[in-house]
């Protein structure tokens, strides 16, 4: 049988899964510096299947505009500089003696606001996930039995503070990341 708690925890462990993939998505859309986060979302043709590029080669950012690729079998090279130019994040990957070079373009004013559109998306998208949990976590509260009135008012505050809070989380990594974009 579910109790209050139990369905508190349930929701609880929901919206933090919502909040840490909203942090992934976000921390793969491009700013100014290059970091190994960047690449994440990039798959490559290889052995047959689509694999992260961080598990094809070492991924590293030896300077503030560039992120270099090994490959671990050279074979796939061609296959890891295909995927990169053909992400949509705007990379022109170089091959120099094995490894794969890719600077990072400086950022124009419409290609930055085009990214805080796109990072204020992936904000909603998080955001509409904590919602569903809350609701999820309400219906479930409703199917209860044997429960006061008080216990279940109180058990919706405790539901509806947990949501603000995680709300609120997203917010801050919201702004966080339009500060980061938007800084030239």
């Amino acid at each position: 049988m579910t109790t209050i708690p139990q369905i508190t925890k349930d929701c609880r462990a929901q919206m933090e899964k919502s909040l840490d993939a909203s942090k992934r998505e976000l921390a793969s859309i491009r700013t100014g510096k290059a970091t190994t986060n960047l690449l994440d979302t990039i798959r490559v043709d290889a052995y047959g299947q689509q694999m992260p590029i961080n598990q094809v080669g070492s991924v590293a950012v030896p300077e503030p505009r560039l992120i270099t690729v090994t490959p671990w079998d050279k074979g796939l090279t061609h296959a890891i500089e295909k995927a990169l130019r053909e992400s949509d994040l705007g990379l022109n990957p170089q091959t120099q003696s094995g490894v794969i070079r890719v600077p990072l373009p400086a950022l124009n004013e419409q290609r930055r606001k085009e990214l805080v559109k796109v990072v204020h998306k992936l904000a909603e998208e998080g955001r509409i996930a904590i919602r569903h949990a809350r609701t999820t976590a309400r219906d479930q509260l409703k199917k209860l039995e044997k429960t006061s009135e008080d216990e279940s008012k109180r058990a919706e505050k405790d539901l509806q503070k947990l949501h603000d809070d995680y709300i609120h989380k997203i917010d801050e990594l919201l702004k966080a990341k339009e500060a980061e974009i938007m800084e030239v």
